[in-house]
């Protein structure tokens, strides 16, 4: 079924009636309701090239890869290594060697602090993050610190949700041994200065991982340009598979780190006496890999390529101005983050509603949004709220979207007040 847009539900920046077309899910219903889909923080949609892509290569072209000498093998080889090399020119990166395969960001994180931190920290070094991190950018490198004595040092943020520059640069000293920073924050939209904040902690010899999770498809990803060591993001947020992530390692990195997972494919020989590790970046890919979810990430990257990044950001900003005035005139609504510079992702709440239940009376209505701590625990905790309700918006949304959003919260308010 298309979907039907009218000329004012346009903006000037993207051809949305094609753009949506090319997402089935968006044309279903929901409790009877036409689908709002404003969860795109959690997990975005799938292109119908993308669905059909995994469609055929399970048809016709499942084999496991590497060392297969038949020609479905050989099939199946060249589409994983070609996902490699798409995502390695998405990024910017040198090298296709510098691209890793995991199962998603967290993954990829934690192989850099098993492989790369766990082993080189010292008791008494220090390792930066920000109050604005995800639960899988923090949890790690406590572990690390618990494990090696290196201490944890947050960079605070001020009541916007901004990080506090002046504070950071302050906490980077030469102790300084790794950096790890979200891109664009998955509770706020807050868009860090990456390239600016890597160049700080360069200038002290630290290592910077920046977490993309959320900004894969928000954002321009040029990992040359920030300067950093490792970029991580998932494909399921980039409009493609659940289950494939990747690590993006600068080449003399990753050639220094010992693998954190052992198995098939990370190996070139094995006996009894001595194992000999495969050259990145199979070293870090054990097992059969997801090699689906890569091929069909290929096919998301190379789908979302067509566009224009800039005018897909300014599409979004226009539902986010749309959102945040929209959000501003409902009574007793308090947005939570209100940076500067963000990304298209709404969060407030309402005093004297919790987050689940507006989250379940706008499911009632066919929209979907985020209720909940948004695994920033400590985040919340600093701007003293237990939880938000939050609104995210995609290239595929339209204004439209933004509208029925916040006409179904204020329909839910009245029937709360009722």
């Amino acid at each position: 079924m298309s979907t039907i847009l009218n000329k004012e539900e346009q903006t000037p920046f993207l051809n949305l009636r094609k753009i949506r077309d090319d997402f089935p899910i968006l044309s279903r219903s929901v409790n009877k309701k036409p689908l709002v889909y404003a969860d795109n923080a959690a997990t975005t949609q799938k292109p119908q090239s993308v669905i059909d892509r995994l469609s055929e290569y399970y048809s016709d072209e499942n084999a496991n890869v590497h060392r297969g000498i038949h020609t479905l093998s050989e099939c199946a080889t060249e589409a994983f290594e070609e996902s490699r090399r798409v995502v390695q020119r998405f990024l910017n990166a040198k090298s296709v060697r510098e691209i890793v395969f995991t199962r998603g960001t967290t993954e990829s994180i934690n192989l850099v602090a098993q492989s790369y931190a766990l082993r080189r920290l010292k008791a008494g070094e220090e390792i930066i993050i920000s109050t604005l991190e995800h639960h899988s950018n923090i949890v790690p490198w406590q572990i690390v610190c618990q494990r090696t004595g290196a201490k944890l040092k947050i960079a605070p943020v001020n009541d916007a949700g901004e990080l506090i520059f002046e504070e950071y640069e302050k906490l980077v000293n030469k102790k300084t041994k790794l950096v790890a920073l979200t891109h664009i924050s998955n509770a706020l939209g807050t868009v860090n200065p990456v390239q600016k904040l890597t160049k700080v902690a360069k200038e002290v010899g630290a290592v910077v991982l920046i977490d993309g999770a959320q900004s894969i498809i928000h954002a321009k990803i040029d990992v040359q340009a920030i300067g950093c060591d490792f970029y991580v993001f998932s494909g399921h947020k980039a409009l493609g598979p659940t289950g494939i992530g990747v690590l993006y390692g600068r080449e003399d990195v990753l050639q220094s780190m010992e693998p954190w997972q052992s198995g098939g494919d990370m190996i070139k020989t094995v006996s009894f006496e001595e194992t000999t590790y495969n050259e990145i970046p199979y070293k870090f890919e054990a097992g059969t890999p997801n090699i689906a979810g890569a091929i069909g990430l290929s096919e998301a990257l190379n789908y979302f390529s067509q566009f224009d990044l800039e005018r897909v950001e300014q599409h979004e900003h226009c539902l986010l101005n749309k959102a945040i005035q929209r959000a501003l005139s409902i009574p007793n609504l308090q947005l939570v983050g209100t940076a500067k510079n963000k990304s298209s992702i709404c969060s407030f709440v309402v005093e004297g509603v919790h987050p689940n239940d507006l989250g379940t009376l706008l499911d009632q209505q066919g929209v979907a949004i985020r209720s909940g701590h948004h695994c920033a625990m400590p985040l919340m905790s600093r701007l003293n709220v237990p939880g938000t309700a939050r609104a995210s918006f995609a290239f595929y949304n339209s204004p439209e979207d933004v509208d029925r959003v916040f006409d179904a919260i204020e329909k839910a308010l009245f029937i709360l007040a009722a």
